[in-house]
């Protein structure tokens, strides 16, 4: 606290709401959160919902940064934490929210319902246990996982990378959705603003107009491509001299991700090859809710750098920012070869190159991509568009995930389905969440238009069913209108459908892919018609869409190369000494 008792103007603040007749003293919240984290936070304790209430406001007003609000839930006044953290939500959108509980309140019906209630409505992120002693690790596990979101997502902390570029710079928008992508921490100044004009006279910039990155280490990257970008954060982007792997995984989405955890983990030598970001189209999603054991949602993004993590430790290798434009098979290898020539050949192939959302058949819109048109969820673009109305083209998760993260700051969030209902493609809790945001929902509708000077400034829309058409203001419009899988660089030999997704398995034989199936044993569950090359995640037909049963396909496949490495090594020994 600064010396006169007033939270400094430099620290963030955690703020508890923590009613008198609960505790008192020493066991208060407050207290132990000043013992813990007062070197860093200051810690703000009131004891009414109204008191609390109003300290939001005056810190609010004073420009103040609030990093996490608890708040317990007093019988006497049953929606007082319900009026508490829906004001919270519209003075701090990006604060995480806790309601405090008792340990074994969960099994209080009204308590649970509330928690139930309280999430689905979005008003806050999830509950947190009551400290019973001192210290309580457990609370504490929950308030430093709260912290660490926050960090990542607001602190105007020194970060790994500064970008600096003309605010609505498509080039610009390109780099920093590369690094929230691959889980690299960023800040980023508009060139006109006087951090960036500090920050490019600091560097020996000034007046330079392409975008300019800064590393931690000293680096200045003017313009720099997207792999001279991954080597300054420090990834891979070329092989050196180790070329030959027992399998090589191609995508480093879920799919891939657990395919080279469990190869690596089972002592294969495995290389992965990914053209882009790890996590690929899933890695920019906001918020994953309802995958299995993240009971409060992860990001795409940082689970998808848990998984690269895991891997890496397994000793898998990663050349990343590479595109692959063929795979040949010769004397029982598979060789594939990048771009720019660089080869690498292994005895199995998994394919899990994923997809990408279509494009969008409005030529007018393609002028302002990355200055408004946005292909995905682009979360680095959320606070640029705080106060502006935004829209989300699409029905699938991934677009109501958008749409509710889209609505903490837009000024009015409108989700565009071509469809008839959102049930038919939409996950029930995103629904509901949609419905609680204040979401504006229009079935039947479709972007037919849009201009302004620069950067987006409106669209015009068309109902699907009357024909008529309309012009709204928008400053952001993100698409997310279905798939197209990136299967347009393998050779003809491996069959795929007329949408080009990959037949496996029995599609293989069911199919007139038939014909090229060179063994006698029928190909495994997720071997393509190619033996020894398999498919995993969305670029594999009739796959499930969603990231649990593409994390699942990218473990099982594992057990299939097994198989055919042992059957390739079994044929090639008995094939005698002089077989390749």
């Amino acid at each position: 606290m600064a010396p006169n008792g007033r939270p400094d103007q430099r620290r963030p603040i955690l703020v508890v709401i923590e009613h008198e007749h609960r505790t008192t003293g020493e066991d208060r919240i407050a207290d132990q959160l000043r013992r813990r984290y007062g070197g860093d936070y200051d810690v703000v304790d009131e004891r009414t919902g109204a008191a609390g209430l109003a300290t939001l406001e005056s810190l609010h007003d004073r420009d103040l940064q609030v990093a996490l609000v608890l708040c317990d839930r007093p019988p006497e006044h049953v929606a007082a934490a319900d009026a508490v953290f829906e004001q919270v939500k519209g003075l701090y959108p990006e604060a995480k929210r806790a309601l405090v509980v008792d340990w074994g309140a969960w099994a209080d019906r009204e308590t649970a319902d509330a928690i139930h209630r309280l999430i689905a409505l979005g008003k806050i992120d999830y509950y947190a246990l009551r400290p019973w002693r001192s210290p309580d690790e457990y609370f504490h596990r929950t308030v430093t996982e709260f912290l660490l979101e926050w960090e990542r997502s607001v602190s105007a902390a020194p970060r790994e990378v500064t970008v600096v570029a003309e605010g609505w710079s498509p080039r610009a928008h390109e780099l920093r959705s590369l690094l929230v992508r691959n889980g690299v921490q960023h800040q980023f100044h508009a060139a006109d603003t006087e951090e960036g004009r500090r920050t490019l006279a600091a560097a020996g910039l000034e007046g330079t107009t392409a975008p300019v990155v800064l590393t931690l280490d000293g680096r200045v990257l003017v313009d720099p491509t997207n792999t001279q970008l991954a080597d300054a954060y420090g990834v891979d982007t070329s092989l050196g001299a180790e070329t030959d792997f027992d399998v090589i995984v191609v995508g480093a989405g879920p799919a891939g991700l657990a395919a080279a955890v469990y190869a690596s983990s089972e002592g294969l030598h495995t290389l992965v090859v990914e053209r882009e970001s790890i996590g690929g189209q899933a890695g920019s999603s906001s918020l994953i809710r309802n995958y299995l054991g993240f009971a409060r949602g992860i990001s795409g993004a940082d689970l998808a750098q848990r998984a690269y993590q895991q891997a890496w430790v397994f000793g898998t290798t990663f050349l990343l920012m590479r595109e692959l434009v063929d795979l040949r098979s010769a004397d029982g290898w598979h060789v594939l070869t990048a771009a720019d020539g660089q080869q690498a050949r292994a005895r199995a192939v998994v394919l899990a190159t994923g997809v990408s959302y279509r494009r969008i058949d409005v030529p007018s819109l393609e002028a302002f991509e990355g200055a408004g048109v946005f292909y995905g969820a682009s979360v680095s673009e959320a606070r640029a568009l705080a106060g502006e109305p935004v829209f989300v083209v699409g029905g699938g998760n991934s677009a109501g995930q958008a749409a509710i993260h889209l609505a903490r700051y837009a000024s009015e969030v409108t989700l565009l389905v071509r469809g008839a209902s959102l049930a038919d493609s939409m996950s029930q809790y995103l629904i509901d969440a949609i419905d609680a945001a204040g979401i504006r929902v229009r079935l039947r509708t479709e972007v037919v238009e849009g201009g302004g000077s620069g950067r987006l400034a409106w669209v015009e829309l068309r109902d699907r069913d009357t024909g008529e058409s309309w012009t709204e203001p928008a400053t952001g419009l993100f698409l997310l209108i279905g798939a197209e899988p990136h299967t347009a660089w393998l050779p003809e030999r491996i069959e795929r459908d007329q949408w080009g997704y990959l037949f496996t398995g029995p599609d293989v034989m069911e199919s007139h892919a038939a014909r090229r199936w060179p063994l006698e044993r029928q190909p495994l569950m997720l071997e393509t018609c190619v033996p020894g090359v398999f498919a995993v995640g969305d670029v594999r037909r009739r796959s499930v869409k969603r990231v649990a049963s593409a994390v699942g396909e990218g473990s099982v496949v594992i057990q299939q190369v097994h198989q055919w490495l042992a059957a390739s090594a079994a044929a090639a020994s008995a094939a005698g000494p002089n077989r390749p």
